[in-house]
């Protein structure tokens, strides 16, 4: 083997390392994001039980709060890729939401497409592709 073959060599396994490692910091991301929600949902569920706060403000706050989650995952884990927010940003978003749609076809037994499925699906792709351009910008 000659260097040029060992310097392609080594570069091809800094690669995939690298590509490996930014996998987990898109899944740490994701759950970042998914305790976020977990714990905001239920401080929510707790004022809707105990408080008069009407039932329909549940869809948008569950937006809202899915959105926040999404968009501080995104932005910590891009923060330590450091490259391609937009790209790793969006797989947060979208890993959450799939997450979600898998858990509550589980729970609910069933999986229903409707346009508040759509509307969670849009934010949570664009909310993560934001936050991604925040943590990637982030010093």
């Amino acid at each position: 083997m000659d260097i040029n073959n060992i310097k392609a060599n080594m570069k091809v396994e800094e690669l995939t390392k690298e590509k490996n490692n930014n996998s987990i910091k898109i899944i740490k991301g994701s759950i970042i994001a998914i305790i976020f929600s977990f714990i905001a949902l239920t401080i929510y569920a707790a004022i809707l039980s105990y408080t008069s706060v009407s039932e329909s403000t549940m869809i948008p706050v569950v937006v809202v709060i899915s959105g926040i989650g999404i968009l501080i995952g995104s932005s910590i884990s891009t923060m330590h890729i450091k490259n391609k927010g937009l790209v790793n940003g969006g797989l947060v978003g979208l890993i959450y939401i799939l997450f979600l749609y898998i858990l509550s076809s589980i729970v609910l037994m069933k999986f229903q497409m409707n346009i508040n499925t759509i509307i969670m699906m849009i934010v949570g792709v664009i909310t993560g592709m934001i936050g991604g351009i925040i943590g990637v910008n982030l010093k």
